[in-house]
């Protein structure tokens, strides 16, 4: 589902909301350029008892200001769980990420309804969405509600889609294995690339420097 209602999106002619977005607008890539979009991905979930709190499955994760460098991003960002941050040339999914200061998951008490967008290159690529390096879409998704319209338009699309750099992601049995890497580190570091990446954010060092706009 990814970006949340409200999220800037880096355009050709400057920063856009991404529901204002359009096939056909152009983007700065990280990898393949200045490119058309091809798709809007729209998502809309609505909370049926206002009175309880969501399901924490539909709460997207909230990346606070300047928590992954000076600047980035330049105000909150949130995105869904699975999207992933281009660090130190790895596709990191933000859940991974999740710190319980500067990365949370993000407070949606307050609304009822939760809208998420996605885009879609002709390829797979890194675009930047408040000033934080995120992932265009990789795979379709038939539950968006505007899937049948990309149908039309554009046809099945890549039976097998290439992912633009390598996927860093751990799900929760090797998260513990990772956990123990980090904290036997200071005696033996057999820590992996994402361990450091993780252990720094939680450090409250920079994982992402000041990225200047995308040519």
């Amino acid at each position: 589902m990814c970006f949340l209602k409200g999220t800037r999106i880096q355009t050709a002619d400057g920063d856009r909301k991404i529901e204002d977005l359009a096939v056909g607008d152009l983007l700065p890539g990280f990898f393949g350029g200045i490119r058309p979009i091809q798709w809007v991905a729209r998502y809309s979930f609505k909370r049926p008892d206002p009175t309880r709190a969501w399901v924490g499955d539909f709460l997207p994760v909230r990346i606070a200001r300047s928590a992954l460098g000076p600047d980035v991003p330049r105000a909150d960002l949130c995105i869904t769980r699975g999207h992933a941050l281009l660090i130190d040339g790895l596709l990191v999914p933000v859940c991974n990420l999740v710190n319980g200061r500067t990365i949370t998951l993000y407070d949606a008490d307050g609304l009822d309804e939760l809208e998420f967008f996605h885009i879609k290159l002709e390829t797979h690529d890194v675009i930047s969405a408040e000033g934080a390096p995120c992932e265009t879409l990789v795979f379709l998704d038939e539950n968006a509600a505007n899937f049948a319209e990309y149908m039309r338009q554009n046809g099945p699309g890549e039976i097998e889609p290439v992912r633009c750099a390598p996927w860093a992601g751990f799900g929760r049995r090797v998260e513990a294995k990772s956990r123990f890497r980090s904290a036997v580190s200071p005696w033996i570091d057999r820590r992996e690339k994402l361990d450091i990446i993780r252990d720094e954010l939680e450090e409250g060092r920079a994982v992402i420097p000041r990225l200047a706009e995308v040519a």
